[in-house]
């Protein structure tokens, strides 16, 4: 049977390409490189940002939180959180159903990871095998999609729904594309850029810890601090 490849770039597919993947098709890669062309270099970026979620996640670990709900997964591969923490139960949400069957595929037979269709901006129930202790919301990548009052709502929703002691691992997108009109054009009317005060304003009650937001590479690094653009800050918060 002759497989048919997508005909319309996925950001997930695009970003396992920056990751040094394999699960992606050739418009992904053109479209990755137009957006290079438009705004520079994106694979040093996009491994910094998966190191800071290994970093949290690692960080989260240690400190005896074992349940991930991770949303906007994307792909669940090069240094996913199932993989940074193989003890851990991992539930994947992602509101594109073909990013969702390959990552299903992907995970499929792991004991204790799921990979489900969801939307971030309307959070069912956590899983009950989720629901009696801690649970670290893994909320990378998406933050730049939904309005302000959207995402404070979806915010605070999580917030309600997790058990007392639980963290938010978040990134959001800086002003870097304002100085790079093209490449901000192709990210369309619906992208959003924050300033740190703005997104810290949208946390509501969830409380940021001690290291604060700041450039997703300067979060507790191993070693010295990756030099890439700020395009993502991030930290973590608790409940």
């Amino acid at each position: 049977m002759r497989m048919t490849l997508p005909e319309t770039p996925s950001t997930a597919r695009m970003i396992d390409y920056w990751l040094g993947g394999t699960r992606h098709h050739p418009v992904d890669v053109a479209a990755a490189k137009a957006f290079e062309g438009a705004y520079g270099p994106c694979a040093d970026i996009f491994r910094s940002l998966r190191a800071f979620s290994g970093r949290a996640v690692r960080h989260v670990r240690a400190g005896g939180v074992d349940r991930f709900l991770v949303f906007g997964a994307g792909i669940p591969a090069q240094g996913a959180v199932h993989e940074v923490a193989p003890d851990a139960r991992v539930r994947y949400v992602d509101v594109d159903p073909e990013v969702v069957a390959a990552g299903a595929a992907i995970v499929e037979g792991l004991p204790g990871v799921s990979y489900v269709h969801g939307d971030v901006t309307e959070p069912s129930a956590l899983p009950a095998s989720f629901a009696d202790g801690p649970v670290c919301v893994v909320f990378l990548g998406v933050a730049a999609f939904p309005d302000d009052e959207t995402l404070a709502r979806t915010l605070d929703a999580l917030y309600e729904a997790v058990p007392a002691g639980s963290v938010l691992a978040f990134d959001f997108d800086a002003t870097e594309l304002r100085a790079y009109p093209e490449a901000l054009a192709m990210m369309g009317p619906g992208f959003h850029m924050r300033e740190p005060e703005r997104f810290a304003a949208l946390l509501g009650r969830w409380r940021v810890d001690d290291e604060g937001i700041v450039p997703v590479a300067q979060w507790r690094p191993d070693g010295p601090a990756d030099v890439v653009p700020d395009a993502f800050w991030g930290g973590l918060a608790r409940k």
